[in-house]
């Protein structure tokens, strides 16, 4: 569904990917892995469309999107939550929610997004900005699935959150893939993705280093050493 191949992306002359190549087959759930400052956030956006120097390919069900905004992305069917949730603060769940719709309508996204977070239809008329942490992530989460996509990037969506509640984040992942999401997941829980995951990448310094079934890498002495603290 998303192949990436042979990525390079600069800021000015520093180059942060390096023939970066991925694929990522409908129904999947893949997992990024890699340090702090490997890359991994450039190449959640650069898929996005909002890095506008890379070279290389991004195809997108056989198209290639590389330089395409973002809106044409989401357009065709791939959304983005981002690291830092980017919400509304003084606006409030129903309204962040609707906006996630802007490039189609659907009535019945919002109504799935409910069924699969209560806590939000509880709070549809209150400001996002006065949610906690893990709520805020399931607005991020339901807002971007009022695009109806097909694919879904997921940037650290358990950052900061408590244990019990990257447990449920994570579990939710795991839930709109089991319903035919394809979904690319960078994520600092490393185990728990791992668990979750169908196939995984290591990155590091800008270069794919190691990929392979998820499992595989979860039993691994090297990932298990590096990323588990084992």
């Amino acid at each position: 569904m998303l192949t990436i191949e042979n990525l390079n992306v600069s800021y000015s002359h520093l180059q942060v990917l390096w023939d970066v190549s991925l694929k990522v087959s409908r129904g999947e759930i893949v997992t990024l892995i890699g340090s702090n400052g490997a890359g991994k956030s450039t190449l959640v956006s650069t898929i996005s469309g909002l890095n506008f120097s890379p070279t290389g390919r991004i195809e997108l069900k056989g198209e290639n999107i590389l330089g395409l905004p973002t809106y044409e992305i989401v357009r065709r069917r791939l959304a983005l939550v981002p690291e830092k949730r980017e919400l509304f603060p003084r606006m409030t769940v129903k309204e962040n929610l609707e906006l996630g719709a802007y490039v189609r309508e659907n009535g019945s996204a919002l109504d799935h997004v409910l069924e699969l977070f209560p806590v939000l239809k509880d709070r549809q008329a209150q400001n996002a900005g006065t949610l906690s942490g893990g709520e805020q992530q399931m607005l991020a989460i339901g807002r971007c699935l009022m695009a109806d996509p097909e694919m879904i990037v997921l940037d650290e969506p358990s950052l900061g959150l408590s244990p019990k509640l990257v447990h449920m984040v994570l579990g939710t992942v795991q839930r709109l893939n089991d319903e035919g999401l394809t979904i690319l997941l960078v994520e600092q829980n490393v185990r728990r993705a791992l668990e979750i995951s169908h196939r995984a990448y290591v990155l590091e310094s800008g270069r794919i280093t190691r990929t392979g079934p998820a499992d595989d890498l979860l039993h691994d002495d090297q990932i298990r050493e590096a990323y588990l603290g084992m």
